[in-house]
């Protein structure tokens, strides 16, 4: 019985903790925008696409200039 008022203390401070947490991401905005983060993975433009079956490997340079 004695462990009862040791765990009805930690359990209200971690419901508090939670609580506080949950408020600081709301006020901080971090649940503005769900989604471009998501979308950045999938059109990540810094890298060319891989090339195309059947299509020579090389820079496209190569082929407008004719060499």
């Amino acid at each position: 019985m004695n462990i009862v008022y040791l765990l009805i203390p930690l359990a209200l401070m971690l419901v508090g903790v939670a609580a506080w947490a949950l408020i600081w991401a709301i006020r901080s905005g971090q649940f503005e925008d769900l989604d471009s983060q998501g979308w950045s993975v999938v059109l990540d433009d810094d890298e060319k696409p891989p090339p195309i079956r059947g299509e020579p490997e090389g820079d496209d340079d190569t082929k407008e200039s004719g060499k």
